[in-house]
Parts: C-alpha cells; structure tokens; sequence
C-alpha cells in the first residue's frame, strides 16, 4: 500500500525547493567570499526553477487532493509534515542552521542538505507507483548537479 501518491512527492518537493531558496538566500548574505556568494545566489535561482519544474510535472500528473474539511487543509499538512519531517526540519533550521557562521560551514550545511534531499528522494520512490518514477528520477537528478557544483567549491576551500 503507498503511504504517498505522486502528487504529495511533488507537493514535497516544491516544499524542499522554497526551504533550498530561503538558505541559499540566507547564506549568500552570510559568507564574505563574492565567489561562493554569487555561487549561493546561482543556487536560490536554480532552486526557484526546480520548483518551477516540480510543478510542471505536478501538472502533468493532475493535482488530486482528498476532501478538505477548509481549503488549503492538504497543503497545509504537507507543508507542516515538510517542515518538521524532511531535508529542513524544525531542529535543522533552529538548531544547526545557527552553527552556519562561515564559507565553509555554509557549503557543507547546504552539501548535507542536498545529500540529504536526495535520500529522501529515494526512499520516496518506494511510496509510488512505479509510473512515477521517472519523475522522481528527475528531482534526484536535479538535485546531484547541486552536489556536484557543491562539492566542487568545497575542494577549493576546504
């Protein structure tokens, strides 16, 4: 039985992308280096067109929601259960997100975080059908390139 359906996965991810932005944002301001700050500000907007692809793809799959007893009552669960569950939970933010207080901490938060989202990514696709797959395969491959330029700088300043 699927504890999830695609367009919960896709509502997740569009969640996690708004989360991503917020840091990178957050983060382009903390870091003295105009290099990895450009580099975060780069990344916010490449979180702002993740979202934009989740959402595609939500459209594609249609957007079917279980009766509401008020409206916006499923997105508000989902973006409750996002934000005190997955990749930028409530101890994320409130706890180790304050540690982030240089270049390096604050490449290696937001590394983790895309490590992290790429797990949960994974562990999602068992949770769906397998029609959706392919969709999902594409959020974790969005989401690698972030790794990939990530962990890049991290060479050139760890």
């Amino acid at each position: 039985m699927n504890l999830f359906n695609a367009v919960d996965v896709f509502h997740f991810a569009i969640r996690i992308e708004e989360d991503g932005e917020l840091f990178y944002r957050r983060a382009s301001l903390m870091v003295e280096e105009k290099e990895v700050s450009h580099l975060f500000n780069r990344l916010a907007d490449e979180e702002i067109r993740h979202k934009a692809i989740f959402q595609n793809m939500l459209s594609q799959i249609g957007d079917k929601r279980p009766p509401e007893s008020y409206p916006g009552e499923y997105l508000a669960y989902l973006r409750d259960y996002i934000d005190n569950k997955v990749v930028f939970t409530k101890e994320v933010k409130e706890k180790q997100l304050v540690q982030v207080h240089d270049t390096l901490s604050a490449i290696d938060f937001a590394l983790q975080r895309e490590l992290d989202s790429i797990l949960y990514y994974h562990e999602t696709k068992q949770f769906v059908s397998d029609k959706h797959h392919t969709f999902i395969d594409k959020i974790i491959d969005e989401e690698r390139k972030h790794v990939t330029i990530l962990s890049t700088i991290r060479k050139k300043y760890g």
